[in-house]
């Protein structure tokens, strides 16, 4: 698995006192703001989600509706959920997040990215990305796919995934 360098839109940013960013959203939070904006956004695998907040974000993005009770079946079900948020000190608002399967230990598929269409096109997506990707890393994953509907498959290209050998119609990606 390859990792690429931060996009250059990026820069890691130290405006959180690591107290305040693990109190609020846990250890292995990552903390970054988008060069020329002020607004600081958060990955975290440790921040628990309020489901009906992800279901309205995952509804911006044009997704059907899913019963609230089988969303939460499946992020339990996953190995690993990761939220982005913009920082708020009173109120940090979802504007991202993944989730992903696998067996924990050699496997993982990633799904249901979803970046609010406010914020798309800023890097926001990359950095949840490679935070998920870091992530699976950290805990021995070494072999990742992706699901992805056809419309974001170039979104993916850019980041260096490959699309399955055997079909142009297949969704799964593998990172290089």
């Amino acid at each position: 698995m390859i990792f690429r360098n931060q996009a250059s839109s990026i820069r890691k940013t130290k405006n959180i006192s690591k107290d305040n960013l693990v109190k609020n959203y846990g250890l292995n939070s990552y903390e970054f703001t988008l060069k020329n904006n002020d607004e600081i956004f958060v990955c975290s695998k440790n921040k628990e989600l309020d489901l009906i907040e992800l279901d309205q974000l995952l509804q911006t993005v044009g997704w059907s509706r899913r019963p609230i009770r089988r969303v939460k079946r499946a992020l339990e079900f996953s190995i690993l959920v990761v939220g982005l948020w913009r920082y708020d000190d009173k109120f940090p608002r979802l504007v991202g997040f993944a989730r992903c399967t696998g067996d924990g230990i050699l496997e993982a598929t990633v799904w249901d990215v979803a970046v609010n269409p406010v914020y798309q096109g800023l890097g926001l997506g990359k950095e949840l990305m490679n935070y998920i990707l870091k992530e699976l890393k950290d805990i021995g994953i070494s072999k990742v796919t992706l699901f992805a509907d056809a419309e974001v498959v170039s979104f993916y290209k850019r980041q260096g995934w490959k699309l399955e050998p055997r079909g142009s119609k297949c969704a799964f990606w593998y990172a290089n």
